[in-house]
């Protein structure tokens, strides 16, 4: 729940090109291909002036290439107010314009377009093919879609205890305990499968998200579990800060009953600071509250504030750090609870079909009070490392499968709460079924 952002990479990651009507072409390949033309025209016009904000026009591109036609109008508008004789600008505009099924506006943009600026032979056969087929008469975006289904087996699959004796109270009331053998790693294979769907709402980009997660284990089913999660997001602008903001809720079943519900608020902002095109700087919100209907006392809100730093070239990079504050409902064991989250992300193509992930997380949290009086005499410190590692292989277009693993460490100052586990799962994976 609490890393929206991978459902959302993924889903647009393999949507890419959705968007397209059949055998035409989509209007993000024609801001390609405008793109590519104006950029070999432009060392003929030396006469023209350099626009005053190019970041304006490429956030203006980035919007029509993700189907949103009017963020993109509004923002080339804006552009052309102090660059009038930006002939790709006009031409992109008309684009948009014929994306809303403004037929009328459109035509009088290519026509603007071919007496004023006497646009290259690959310029006019792009207006002509516009003109050919027409306009859209309502803008409509295809939901994309990717199902899941995984086999693999875990050495700890109830994150048993590390060490099995346990101590309470402390000096001359110390007493040490061996645990039973309920509370000690309990290895099982198990079967996983998941379903992730994503639809365009408006020309905006807003976005309505759904993911349900499931897993079953051979033996030891009371750690089956299925989940689900809902939300929104929709793009927002505040000067040249832009950004998305995201409304979620999610509910957990486990042991055959309802174990936890979550409701989300996250806002991520990327400041108007130029740092080329492939590096790209956020920074993330977050509130969130979590209830827990069969436990008592376990109910808590818990504040996120980071920031993320990404490399989007071949190779993929994501590095992102959060502050964590958890306060929890009155009579909770430790009170409330602070401590941060630092993730490292890397993706390599490796071939033409094969893809490599390379994933380090570390969440630290940090208790106020003492965890249990006279039993538990010390505050909770906790510290879980987590390594993944995948492979992925494309079957088809639309069909891959991945091998994971995964292990991670959980270390703490109470031992009955440090554990350890490994886990290995063959993953076959379907988008836009």
């Amino acid at each position: 729940m609490r890393r929206l952002t991978a459902l959302l990479l993924t889903l647009c990651l393999a949507g890419a090109g959705a968007h397209a009507r059949g055998g035409e072409r989509a209007p993000a390949a024609d801001a390609a291909v405008v793109a590519a033309i104006v950029a070999s025209e432009a060392a003929a016009d030396d006469a023209a002036p350099r626009a005053p904000d190019e970041d304006l026009y490429r956030e203006a591109m980035r919007a029509l290439t993700s189907d949103q036609p009017e963020r993109a109008a509004a923002l080339l508008l804006r552009f052309l107010e102090h660059e009038p004789r930006h002939a790709g600008a006009w031409l992109d505009l008309a684009l948009s314009q014929c994306a809303l099924g403004h037929a009328d506006e459109a035509e009088r943009l290519f026509r603007e377009v071919e007496t004023r600026f006497d646009p290259p032979p690959g310029i006019r056969e792009l207006i002509a093919q516009h003109r050919a087929r027409g306009c859209d008469t309502k803008p409509s975006w295809k939901a994309l879609w990717v199902a899941t289904l995984g086999r693999g087996h875990d050495d700890n699959v109830n994150q048993g205890a590390s060490n099995a004796l346990f101590s309470t109270g402390s000096g001359s009331n110390l007493t040490q305990w061996e645990l039973d053998p309920d509370f000690l790693p309990k290895g099982d294979s198990q079967t996983s499968a998941g379903l992730d769907y994503m639809q365009q709402l408006d020309e905006n980009g807003a976005l309505l998200l759904a993911q349900v997660r499931m897993r079953h284990n051979d033996h030891v089913h009371e750690q089956d579990y299925a989940s689900l999660l809902v939300g929104y997001e929709r793009p927002w602008q505040w000067g040249a800060w832009r950004g998305f903001g995201t409304v979620a809720l999610s509910a957990l079943r486990l042991e055959n009953q309802l174990y936890q519900r979550q409701g989300q608020l996250q806002l991520r902002a990327t400041p108007p600071v130029e740092l080329g095109e492939k590096l790209q700087w956020s920074l993330l919100g977050s509130l969130s509250h979590v209830r827990y209907p069969t436990r008592t006392n376990y109910d808590s809100n818990t504040v996120e504030l980071g920031s993320s730093l990404s490399w989007r070239g071949r190779r993929q990079v994501t590095f992102s750090l959060s502050g964590l504050a958890d306060r929890g409902e009155n009579g909770r064991l430790g009170g409330n609870r602070h401590g941060w989250y630092g993730a490292l992300q890397l993706n390599e193509p490796l071939t033409d079909r094969l893809r490599a992930d390379l994933g380090l997380t570390r969440q630290v949290w940090r208790s106020s009070d003492v965890y249990a009086p006279d039993q538990i005499d010390i505050a909770r410190h906790q510290d879980t490392v987590q390594l993944r590692a995948a492979l992925q292989w494309a079957l088809t277009a639309n069909q891959s499968v991945q091998l994971e693993w995964r292990g991670v460490r959980n270390k703490e100052n109470i031992s009955l709460f440090q554990y350890n586990s490994r886990l290995i799962q063959l993953n076959w994976r379907w988008d836009n079924f």
